[in-house]
């Protein structure tokens, strides 16, 4: 048993372990004063961080990593565009943003949750494309309806043609924002010279005592039970279909909120493409702070944003100064984080295979020789 124990926590801690490694050597070329890189790490970890939160409970209830969450981001993103439309600037905005994107989330939530609950076994790639089909519904939304069927106010929003919003925004919801998610009653919150972004970092902690509350509760309760085994909690009497479709709706609707926050903080809105890398850079900075399609914890999913934020800002600045080239810099950053996330599913998948033979070989009874 203590061999098993020691064995996962080797295995969990490979990957972490392996980004830490690389990270340090990145940093160590890099040149980087400690000051700029807490900073800029800061910066991105509130920016990052609730999105890979939201990826805690599909995980739990054994669904895998849930990249339908771009559908979340999306409901995020088209109530954004409708609030700029409204032109509603600053906190409130940004409050009125949260509120209408929850029933969209919750609606798309319903629809992913239901489409899941038909591909048991099969979540994740079934996941990714439903994210690929409702992009296309998503961009035809924003590209014909928005303007067209849908009359703007604000006709800056809307391509010159009289439909259709504009491929890149400046959001009016961040005027103000900047100084509103630095200070507290207007005063700085300064730590050796670096900025901490009081607000956002209060709503990432509140989203980890949601999830640490959530898991105590009976909800939370059955969609571990359905995680460990969808036949056991079944026989128990949980709905799975049901307990399964809840914690889709719920991880949809936390990815709309990360994607607000995401959006109200870099300040500019990617209209088309903005939300289609979400999940993508969410799992891989969960899979990076050591947890697997299986497991994850708090613990993991904000490591994994430090580390994975980290080596996005050296890596470039380290891959340029060993091949003097910065695009080839770029491409190492992309390779790097890629082929970590690729070695954390092979370690999972084998570790998984050596579970189920353990398992069926506890099953194995052994013949009862007889005596002639």
């Amino acid at each position: 048993m203590k061999k098993k124990k020691k064995f996962s926590l080797i295995n969990s801690a490979t990957v972490p372990v392996m980004f830490i490694v690389i990270c340090a050597i990145a940093i160590a070329l890099s040149g980087f004063s400690a000051n700029f890189l807490v900073s800029q790490v800061l910066t991105r970890f509130a920016r990052n961080a609730f999105l890979v939160l939201s990826l805690l409970l599909p995980i739990m209830a054994g669904l895998g990593i849930n990249f339908g969450m771009v559908l979340g981001a999306m409901a995020g993103q088209i109530a954004i565009i409708l609030i700029e439309n409204w032109g509603i600037p600053g906190f409130s905005g940004v409050l009125l943003s949260a509120v209408v994107a929850t029933p969209i989330a919750w609606l798309l939530g319903i629809f992913a949750g239901s489409v899941l609950n038909r591909a048991k076994e099969r979540e994740m790639i079934t996941s990714m494309m439903l994210g690929f089909f409702m992009t296309g519904i998503y961009q035809f939304i924003v590209l014909y309806i928005f303007g067209g069927v849908i009359k703007f106010k604000n006709t800056d929003l809307i391509i010159s043609r009289g439909y259709g919003v504009r491929n890149a925004l400046d959001l009016k919801i961040q005027k103000g924002l900047d100084t509103l998610l630095d200070r507290i009653l207007g005063v700085d919150i300064k730590l050796f010279d670096i900025q901490i972004p009081v607000v956002t970092l209060l709503v990432i902690a509140l989203g980890c005592l949601f999830v640490v509350w959530f898991r105590k509760t009976k909800l939370g309760q059955d969609m571990r039970a359905v995680g460990q085994d969808m036949k056991v909690a079944e026989d128990a009497g949980i709905n799975v279909n049901k307990t399964r479709l809840k914690a889709v709706v719920l991880s949809t609707i936390m990815a709309a909120y990360g994607q607000i926050i995401y959006l109200q903080n870099i300040g500019n809105l990617n209209t088309y493409n903005g939300a289609d890398q979400a999940a993508t850079y969410a799992a891989a900075a969960l899979l990076i702070g050591g947890a697997s399609v299986s497991k994850a914890t708090i613990t993991n999913a904000l490591t994994g944003t430090i580390l994975f934020h980290l080596m996005f800002i050296v890596m470039p600045t380290a891959g340029a100064k060993i091949t003097g080239n910065s695009m080839i810099g770029e491409y190492l950053r992309t390779f790097v984080s890629y082929a970590v996330v690729t070695i954390t599913l092979i370690l999972h998948s084998v570790r998984r295979a050596k579970e189920r033979n353990e398992a069926m070989e506890s099953l194995r009874v052994e013949p009862v020789s007889q005596e002639k």
